[in-house]
């Protein structure tokens, strides 16, 4: 550990969950813990509010991680750790439909905790669970459902009300069971960033408040891995699922201007909008739809840009609007309110960055990779545990930089 980050469990060590002696590890077993920081743009960290991060940057190895597309929670929170894109996962959306399943939403517990969901890839703690190691998820979408007949060994419903510092807590405690029982991966996730992004925009003051709330919880995770002796043997990978650009009702489109609300099913709308259209009504969409609009561009499914490497799965809807960056597809009934914040924006678009740092072990210092890609993580941990993980869109290439011994 760095003099920094010494210096951080110092101050933090009084607030951290204490261990009782008898409860100390000694074996050496590594351990990595995959962070999740809903939301986290890159360039927050030049906020100068969060010492934690900035160190582990400055110690380890850094990017301005390119997301999947679309660049929302769900699929990228499963591009992250099964390596494939969204159109391969079948996670396409935070909301989306399904001929055999019906209709998937956050607030959906049925949906959210239903394997055949979620089986159209293998996320690592699945892999390092049939290789015979211990995980635990404290909080990450598809950990809550049976995924291939098998779940973490400690897993969280999810629940948004529970502070970031017991988060934390509820990891410690895992790292002090005996033996086996202790997790040797384990994930770790924070909400609030994204939730102050989305009500009052990426620049706000409330945002840059819940980066620096975020900042002291990890400070708080890193004191307890320090006074168990297993800081040192931890390897910590810190990712964001995609950024957040600024919004307003002056930067509205709305689909009752362009076509008859009766012609169409909005799967979703906002920073990227989906549409099937009525039986019978196809023509008419097509016409009102399928072209260059002001601030807008929509598409066939099978006409989408090959770089955002989706429109191919079957819930993908047939018709994609994608808005210019900070523009938001919306109804009359649903206006634009505002101002806030919003992502699933084009993939590419600077705004949609999303934080990557790794730190421990093993990790180079200083390093900042140019390529880091969401679906390059999954065969990072792989790498990092050990562990042969099922081949997906992702290249370990892209990421080997960040290692001592690649």
């Amino acid at each position: 550990m760095s003099r920094l980050l010494l210096i951080l469990f110092a101050l933090t060590l009084s607030a951290c969950a204490t261990v009782p002696p008898e409860r100390a590890q000694t074996d050496d077993r590594p351990l990595v813990i995959l962070v999740g920081i809903d939301g986290f743009r890159p360039d927050y960290l030049e906020r100068g509010v969060t010492p934690t991060l900035g160190g582990l940057r400055a110690d380890g190895a850094f990017a301005a991680m390119r997301p999947s597309f679309p660049s929302v929670t769900f699929p990228n929170h499963y591009t992250l750790v099964t390596g494939v894109h969204p159109d391969r996962h079948g996670i396409v959306n935070n909301s989306m439909v399904d001929a055999d399943l019906g209709r998937f939403s956050l607030g959906n517990a049925a949906a959210v905790t239903n394997g055949d969901w979620w089986n159209g890839g293998e996320p690592i703690w699945v892999t390092a669970e049939r290789a015979g190691l211990t995980t635990g998820t404290m909080f990450w979408p598809g950990s809550e459902a049976e995924i291939e007949g098998v779940r973490p060994t400690h897993w969280t419903v999810f629940d948004q009300s529970m502070p970031g510092d017991a988060r934390v807590d509820r990891v410690l405690e895992w790292l002090d069971l005996p033996g086996d029982q202790r997790p040797d991966f384990a994930t770790l996730y924070f909400d609030i960033v994204d939730t102050a992004g989305h009500r009052h925009g990426p620049e706000a003051p409330e945002t840059t408040e819940a980066a620096a709330s975020v900042d002291a919880s990890i400070a708080r995770l890193i004191a307890g891995l320090e006074a168990r002796g297993l800081a040192d043997r931890t390897t910590l990978v810190i990712v964001a699922d995609h950024g957040m650009a600024a919004t307003s009702p002056d930067r509205a489109i709305y689909l009752d201007d362009l076509v008859d609300l009766e012609a169409i099913q909005i799967v979703h709308a906002g920073a990227f909008a989906g549409f099937n259209p009525a039986p019978g009504r196809e023509a008419e969409v097509q016409a009102a739809l399928v072209r260059r609009h002001a601030n807008m561009e929509c598409f066939n499914k099978a006409d989408l840009p090959e770089r955002l490497a989706y429109g191919r799965h079957p819930r993908v809807p047939a018709i994609l609007c994608l808005p210019d960056t900070g523009w938001l597809v919306a109804t009359r009934e649903r206006p634009v309110r505002g101002p806030g914040g919003a992502h699933g924006y084009d993939n590419a678009a600077p705004d949609m960055a999303a934080l990557f740092i790794a730190h421990g072990p093993g990790v180079r210092s200083g390093v900042t990779l140019d390529q880091m890609d969401a679906v390059d993580v999954q065969p990072l941990l792989a790498r990092l545990l050990g562990i042969d993980a099922p081949a997906g869109d992702g290249a370990f290439e892209d990421a080997a930089p960040a290692l001592i011994r690649p």
